[in-house]
């Protein structure tokens, strides 16, 4: 058997996060070895489910406190973004790139402006690693250049290590086995919640219409994701629109916020 020093480097970091998989630090040093091969700028290992996210560990922010930005993900805005949409959609397993799973105006929402281009800004990925029906342990790699095949090569070389020791690191994670279980499909809920609070009725339809809007879909991709026609979408928005007094997604978006404030 012939080894290269890379070879081994990489079997020795291995065997070291086994040896980790019960400590504080383990996610922290899991990317600290991926980012041996590929940039990894920013990242956070969280549980995605039917409701909100529940974070077990994230990259440092100024001096090891909390990141004001990942805080209002997890308040809300994980409703705009496209990997928990695509997880919740159709949770699969695997290694998916920011491009695979993004709307067509994915970089024209304000939630990319406001909060992916602050705080991730140029690429991100996820290894997915469904538990059950209802829960996803993802691990997110952000960087602020985009992710070259060859990168991504690499981590698909290494995403059957990486989902092992994801999976296996959840029988130290306490919140798993505190965390209450819900059932299917109620995740669309959560919007449904925050929109009441302004005290304006707006249909289920509409509800759907409001989210994929704010997520950067494109009338055809609403209409493709609703079974309806893309004239149709344009009624809802313009009845939306009409409803909550505004003209612009901008200002939906706003209203979007100002509804998860409430929570």
């Amino acid at each position: 058997m012939n080894l290269s020093l890379a070879d081994m480097a990489w079997h020795r970091a291995i065997g070291q996060l086994i040896e980790e998989l019960d400590c504080p630090g383990f996610w922290r040093s899991l990317v600290r070895v991926l980012g041996d091969y590929v940039p990894v700028d920013s990242w956070v290992a969280v549980m995605f489910s039917d409701g909100r996210p529940y974070s077990f560990a994230e990259s440092p922010y100024e001096g090891e406190s909390p990141d004001p930005l990942f805080h209002d993900y997890i308040q809300g805005l994980y409703l705009l973004d496209p990997f928990y949409i695509a997880n919740r959609e159709k949770p699969v397993s695997g290694l998916f790139r920011l491009a695979e799973v993004a709307p067509e105006r994915f970089t024209q929402t304000e939630y990319y402006r406001l909060y992916f281009n602050q705080n991730v800004k140029e690429d991100e990925v996820h290894y997915n690693v469904p538990i059950d029906e209802t829960r996803t342990l993802c691990l997110s790699l952000g960087s602020l250049s985009r992710f070259t095949p060859e990168h991504l090569a690499l981590l698909e070389l290494a995403r059957p290590w990486v989902a092992g020791l994801m999976r296996q690191r959840l029988f130290f994670e306490a919140a798993v086995s505190e965390a209450p279980t819900r059932q299917p499909q109620r995740w669309q809920g959560d919007l449904e919640q925050a929109m009441e609070r302004l005290g304006t009725p707006l249909t289920a339809r509409e509800l759907d219409v409001i989210r994929l809007i704010l997520s950067g879909c494109s009338n055809k991709e609403v209409a493709n994701k609703l079974d309806i026609s893309a004239e149709t979408v344009k009624v809802h928005r313009r009845h939306i629109y009409a409803k909550l007094n505004i003209k612009s997604q901008p200002e939906l978006f706003a209203l979007f916020l100002k509804a998860q404030a409430k929570a």
